[in-house]
């Protein structure tokens, strides 16, 4: 009896030790995180029908540009964003590059929007440009705290005695958000004031 006895607390300390618990509490935790950045690149898609729209309406010879954010926004709510992509980092990197074709996209119909003073004069523009540069905030926040809590179930992942759980159950190591170039933002930019 004495020997049961010992082996079930023995069991018990090791199960408690071995982070399987903790494991669970992280990966809701990245899902939770990943939810919120799903959220806010939605809430960016959802403002740009209206923004083109207005756009549009001041500078219709700009179709090039306007039909490049409209196949940048379609392209970017195409792709899939289910738990599993926090799984693949494939997948992850898929819709990392829809989005940053789009913010590409957006930023250059910024750019035609300088060239239209009445543009920039119009309420309704300036209200969606407002709530557009409010959720790419939202958006970096949202990337920052889901980075957070991939590094957090990344730790646990890596870190003995927990590397064994993790292993035992099939514990991945989760991809997180990379910068497209590292190399190109890694050099500094040339500043030439001489030049005319």
């Amino acid at each position: 009896m004495r020997k049961i006895l010992a082996v079930s607390v023995l069991a018990c300390v090791f199960l408690s030790g071995c982070g399987y618990n903790e494991f669970q509490a992280k990966d809701e935790a990245v899902k939770a995180q990943w939810g919120e950045v799903v959220n806010q690149y939605q809430r960016r898609a959802d403002l740009i029908p209206n923004l083109v729209n207005t756009v549009k309406g001041y500078a219709s010879h700009e179709r090039e540009t306007l039909e490049a954010v409209t196949r940048a926004r379609a392209s970017a709510t195409s792709v899939q964003v289910t738990p599993d992509v926090l799984n693949n980092p494939g997948a992850l990197q898929k819709f990392q590059q829809a989005q940053g074709e789009l913010t590409n996209a957006l930023s250059r119909l910024m750019v035609v929007a300088e060239k239209y003073p009445d543009l920039k004069a119009d309420a309704s523009f300036r209200d969606l440009q407002s709530q557009l540069e409010g959720t790419e905030n939202r958006i970096t926040v949202a990337r920052q705290r889901y980075i957070a809590s991939v590094q957090d179930f990344n730790v646990l992942a890596r870190r003995f005695p927990t590397n064994l759980t993790a292993k035992m159950f099939g514990y991945d190591v989760k991809p997180s958000f990379t910068v497209e170039n590292e190399k190109s933002i890694s050099t500094a930019p040339t500043v030439d004031f001489n030049k005319k």
